[in-house]
C-alpha cells in the first residue's frame, strides 16, 4: 500500500501512450483504406489522402507526449519521488482526458477522413475544405492534451 501513489501514476502514464496509440493505429488504418481506394481510381490523388489518412495519428502522438512528461515529473528516468495516494489518484487523473479523449477522437477523427478522402476522389480540387472537417476533430483532442498537461506538470503540487 506504501507505493500505491506510484502505482496509480504509472496506470495514467501507461493509459496515457496506450488508448490513443491504439485510436490512432485503428483509425490510420480505416483511413488508409479509404486513401488505397481513391489512389488505385486516381494515382494522382496519393499525396492529398495521405494527408487526410494521418490526420488521426497525431492523437497517438499527443498520448505519448503526456506520457514522456509524466514520466518526467515524477522522474522515473532517475530516482522515482515518493508520490501519496493522492497524488497517484491525480495522475491518473491527469491522464485521463488524453486517454480517452485520444482513443475516441482518432476513430471518430478517421471517420470523418474518410468522407474527406472520399470527396478528394470526385473533387480533387477541395482539399482546404476536405481537412477543415476532419481538423474540427483534432480540436477536441487539443484540448484534452491541454488539459492533461497542465494537470501532469502541476499534481505533485497537491497538498497532502
Amino acid at each position: 500500500m506504501e507505493n500505491m501513489g506510484i502505482v496509480l501514476a504509472l496506470t495514467g502514464i501507461v493509459l496515457a501512450a496506450i488508448l490513443p496509440g491504439l485510436g490512432s493505429a485503428r483509425g490510420v488504418g480505416i483511413a488508409g483504406q479509404a486513401a488505397a481506394a481513391a489512389v488505385t481510381e486516381d494515382p494522382s490523388l496519393f499525396a492529398k489522402v495521405l494527408l487526410l489518412q494521418l490526420l488521426p495519428g497525431t492523437q497517438g502522438i499527443y498520448g505519448l507526449l503526456v506520457a514522456f512528461i509524466g514520466m518526467g515529473s515524477i522522474q522515473l528516468f532517475s530516482t522515482p519521488i515518493d508520490l501519496t495516494l493522492a497524488q497517484g489518484l491525480g495522475f491518473l487523473a491527469a491522464c485521463l482526458p488524453v486517454a480517452i479523449v485520444g482513443l475516441l477522437s482518432a476513430i471518430s477523427q478517421a471517420r470523418v477522413s474518410i468522407s474527406s478522402i472520399n470527396m478528394i476522389a470526385k473533387q480533387p480540387d477541395q482539399l482546404s475544405k476536405a481537412m477543415i472537417f476532419p481538423a474540427m476533430v483534432e480540436t477536441y483532442a487539443i484540448f484534452s492534451l491541454l488539459i492533461s498537461l497542465l494537470a501532469v506538470t502541476n499534481v505533485i503540487k497537491i497538498p497532502v
